[in-house]
């Protein structure tokens, strides 16, 4: 377990999930990251999502830790053929500076490059941590957002 700012990444663990349930069920933190779950109630559909996540080897996801608290989660998938990350943080810890640390020690861990991120274009926080990361925009896409229940602009980087 690395420690950064008070920031350490760990394997996700069973007693992790109601806390990421909790955080996801929060209107503000749906609305920035724009691209989730419809129904960020429904714990069946959570439940379900978790353990394919969990199952899938090719997926690479650790529990953000600050100060010893659960502050969100971060992950890499394969989309569209290419390797991307993601972070979630809770509303709680936002403005800490956690996502930049927790971005920062999990780009250590993959070594695969390079590493893709999206983001919506009007999530400044999002965008401010990838550049901080070294990400770089290398364009942009139009996605249907089901929370949003519009179209939004999303933002590509790529990390060398």
């Amino acid at each position: 377990m690395k420690q950064n700012n008070k920031v350490s990444l760990r394997k996700v663990k069973k007693s992790d999930l109601p806390i990421f349930f909790t955080q996801q069920q929060d209107e503000e933190a749906n609305y920035m990251a724009a691209f989730v779950s419809r129904d960020p109630n429904n714990r069946r559909v959570f439940d379900k999502h978790w353990k394919k996540i969990l199952s899938d080897d090719s997926i690479i996801i650790k529990t953000i830790l600050y100060q010893n608290k659960i502050a969100g989660q971060i992950g890499s998938y394969i989309l569209f053929g290419e390797r991307e990350v993601y972070y979630w943080i809770g509303k709680e810890f936002w403005g800490k500076g956690i996502a930049t640390a927790a971005l920062n020690e999990f780009v250590k861990l993959i070594k695969v490059r390079p590493l893709h991120a999206r983001t919506a274009k009007d999530n400044v926080g999002s965008v401010r941590v990838l550049e901080k990361c070294g990400f770089s925009y290398i364009g942009n896409d139009i996605t249907f957002s089901q929370i949003r229940n519009v179209d939004v602009e999303e933002s590509i980087y790529k990390l060398a």
